[in-house]
């Protein structure tokens, strides 16, 4: 019998039972596209953390006051460590070697008004290495001068939607906005970049970070950003901005220090263990799959002991017989795959339709992954009514008993 009639014999067979064809095939297809939709899932919230860091800038150090150690959790915001972390903190880092940009950090949310049109939102206290540290882009004007951050000046970047909500048509550079109780002239507004890290960059306002302090009534920093050369000496700037600060601060390590790359790290090896989870989770459902071929095979070979029989009459080996059943269930295991992924890749597609911010597509390699389980345990599961099947007496199988 050679693989030409064995595939013949297996698609006559399929075409001779379709309902129970149609079953296990459904089985099997939604075991399949169960892994490829949760990988899809799990790669996708991956890509997006990943793609939300790197908006932040590139070869980035972070520096929050408070350390975290001290809690347990997540560093203070402002005003829960022992010392400030100040202006001068961020002025003084300057002498380190292989930092090229620093932006000392201030943020709230405060109320903005232009002739009685008023609305809630972000205001971000920066200087004018900003820009540079976060890749902000200007669609008109000018960003914050570069004076000394701890003096205070009436100007204001706004975000684009800022723009369009208070001025409309008209135009926006040279106007004065007011927030709270204090006037500030608008210099330069963004251009639309979305939302990164939870923060809608459109609806933001930055000003100097002198001026956010006096507005929030805060002598501490909300972070500082520090931008290094390159990415080799990274962890050397890290260490040298912790000693410096320990040292101003009376020799107390009350700030947290991270890197860009270590939080990317963290959030891979995290998300990518989820992801995994995931799928092996889903994976449980091809096994159970296997199960339904397996039982759905046995009832096929007692229904079909007659055919058996005669095979064996014509001449047809044990291992013949054997490898016959293995092959319709290889293919029908390979028939469900295929279905199954493209239901998988199809209901991706749809859900990256509806959540464009997420970027959920099935990675490379778990479609091959979901083939080649869905193949293996359709073919394990085979094996028993195969071999069932194999050791039937011809002459009892024609008698069907």
């Amino acid at each position: 019998m050679t693989l030409i009639d064995t595939l013949h014999y297996t698609l006559t067979t399929f075409r001779a039972h379709r309902l129970r064809l149609s079953l296990m095939l459904l089985a099997t297809a939604i075991g399949v596209a169960s892994v490829v939709i949760l990988t899809s899932l799990g790669e996708g919230a991956r890509n997006y953390v990943i793609n939300e860091f790197s908006s932040m800038g590139s070869n980035l150090i972070i520096v929050f006051p408070g350390k975290a150690e001290t809690t347990g959790a997540l560093p203070p915001v402002v005003g829960e460590a022992p010392n400030d972390l100040t202006i001068d903190d961020a002025m003084a880092l300057k002498r380190i070697l292989g930092i090229t940009h620093i932006a000392p950090i201030n943020i709230g949310s405060a109320p903005i008004d232009w002739r009685r049109r008023e609305r809630e939102t972000t205001i971000i206290g920066g200087n004018h290495a900003l820009a540079t540290i976060q890749n902000i882009e200007l669609a008109e004007g000018e960003f914050l001068p570069d004076i000394d951050p701890r003096k205070t000046s009436p100007v204001a970047v706004i975000g684009a939607k800022i723009r369009e909500d208070l001025f409309g048509n008209q135009p926006a550079l040279g106007e004065w906005i007011r927030i709270e109780d204090y006037r500030f002239r608008v210099i330069g507004v963004t251009r639309s970049a979305g939302t990164a890290m939870g923060i809608n960059r459109d609806e933001i306002v930055i000003i100097p970070v002198a001026s956010a302090q006096q507005l929030f009534n805060t002598p501490s920093l909300f972070r500082i950003l520090i931008h290094t050369r390159n990415r080799e000496n990274i962890e050397q700037v890290r260490d040298d901005t912790v000693a410096m600060i320990t040292k101003r601060h009376d020799g107390e390590e009350d700030v947290t220090v991270i890197t860009q790359d270590a939080v990317l790290s963290a959030f891979d090896r995290i998300l990518g263990a989820l992801t995994m989870t995931v799928a092996g989770i889903a994976s449980v459902s091809l096994l159970v799959a296997g199960v339904l071929i397996m039982n759905v095979m046995l009832i096929s070979v007692s229904q079909r002991r007659g055919e058996i029989g005669l095979l064996k009459a014509v001449g047809a080996s044990s291992r013949q017989i054997l490898w016959l059943f293995i092959s319709e269930a290889a293919l029908l295991s390979l028939l469900g795959g295929l279905i199954g992924i493209a239901l998988g890749i199809g209901v991706s597609e749809l859900l990256a339709q509806l959540y464009p911010t997420l970027p959920i597509a099935p990675p490379g390699w778990v479609i091959g992954a979901a083939l080649s389980i869905c193949l293996g345990s359709g073919i394990l599961f085979g094996v028993l009514p195969a071999k069932h099947a194999a050791r039937l007496d011809p002459v009892t199988a024609l008698a069907r008993r």
